[in-house]
């Protein structure tokens, strides 16, 4: 509304956004919410955690990470704020051995070394 001001007069911009005259000029002095001026603080730390901790947590314990450091925020807002950075937890799969060799029964024949017809007697 500040940018478009200087294009319209002031009342066509009220009608138009369905405000009142009376309440833009305090809007326009009223001074950043606590939230607000928090913030861009929490950003940077979320980003510090979010490369500290390789990419790996979540808004949960991204959340206790972030209070150890002096930060409490809740996790609807962190959830929030990591949306708005675009930074997403990578999931690390676990390598998951599926053979065996250690056992002591006999190995079998090699599958491709056998002929394929066997002639019958």
């Amino acid at each position: 509304m500040r940018t478009l001001r200087l294009q319209y007069p002031l009342t066509l911009l009220c009608r138009v956004l369905n405000v009142s005259r009376i309440g833009y000029y305090p809007w326009c002095t009223r001074r950043p919410s606590k939230r607000a001026r928090e913030n861009p603080w929490l950003e940077v730390a979320i980003q510090a955690a979010y490369v500290r901790t390789r990419q790996t947590y979540g808004p949960e314990r991204l959340q206790a990470e972030l209070r150890a450091d002096g930060f409490p925020a809740g996790i609807d807002r962190i959830k929030r704020l990591r949306k708005k950075l675009g930074l997403r937890c990578t999931q690390v799969r676990r390598f998951a051995t599926t053979t065996d060799s250690t056992h002591a029964l006999p190995v079998g024949e090699t599958c491709w070394l056998r002929p394929y017809h066997q002639a019958t007697e």
